[in-house]
């Protein structure tokens, strides 16, 4: 084999080794944009489900404030259920996650105390609803509740709420709008979570019911709603 031969020869296996090598990087190359085209996609559904659980199914909460204790403490942090009442309504003793009626840039946490078109009336510290002589249960108080507040009328759709910590709250009793609307309920305080020693249902106890309560015959209660409602 003459000079020229070889020399070809070798020109032509450093040109098949140059092509192995591109084929080696374009191969190395598509492998790399398909990980990381994985990697996005994976984040974006990962995305889409945290945005679909907070804004449909959950509502994350941390509790900045002594208002609900002992019940819920500061700093503890909480999971409200957005689907408590898309088919039932609100009940006494519940714990809601809401919108602050005078200024619905900021959520509250209190637990309903009045029903719609109740009278609340607070004596000594003591609940009463209507014409009840027995007031409502408030074992869930850290320490006994002192002071006398309303009568409250609760109009239609909307709820009279209080702190648990009821002597250290900013509730019902103090705002310029008292009462939370249905459409201001953001959902129901279900579970904590943090911290972990803690976790589990918030609170799972029954308080006492409502057998005992004298309402106002309805027809008065229709006027008196009205009445409040239109005096805003």
């Amino acid at each position: 084999m003459d000079k020229n031969e070889k020399a070809r020869r070798r020109r032509e296996d450093d040109d098949l080794r140059l092509e192995e090598e591109e084929e080696r990087l374009r191969k190395g190359q598509t492998s790399v944009g398909r990980e990381i085209l994985s990697y996005i996609i994976m984040i974006g559904v990962v995305v889409a489900i945290v945005l679909v659980v907070n804004q449909v199914l959950l509502i994350n909460a941390r509790i900045p404030s002594a208002s609900m204790e002992n019940t819920i403490m500061v700093n503890d942090r909480v999971f409200g259920s957005r689907l408590a009442y898309k088919k039932a309504d609100p009940q006494r003793y519940d714990i809601i996650i809401f919108k602050y009626p005078d200024d619905e840039s900021t959520y509250f946490i209190k637990r309903i105390i009045g029903l719609p078109g109740e009278t609340v009336t607070i004596k000594d510290g003591k609940v009463y609803i209507d014409a009840s002589t027995k007031p409502l249960d408030d074992s869930f108080c850290p320490e006994t509740p002192t002071g006398d507040f309303g009568p409250y009328k609760v109009p239609a759709g909307h709820y009279f709420v209080m702190g648990d910590n009821r002597n250290n709250s900013n509730d019902s009793r103090y705002w310029t709008h008292p009462y939370v609307s249905r459409d201001e309920i953001l959902g129901k305080a279900e579970i904590r979570y943090w911290p972990l020693t803690k976790f589990g249902k918030i609170d799972d106890k029954t308080y006492g019911t409502d057998d005992e309560i004298i309402h106002y015959d309805s027809t008065s209660d229709a006027s008196s709603t009205a009445a409040s409602a239109e005096a805003g």
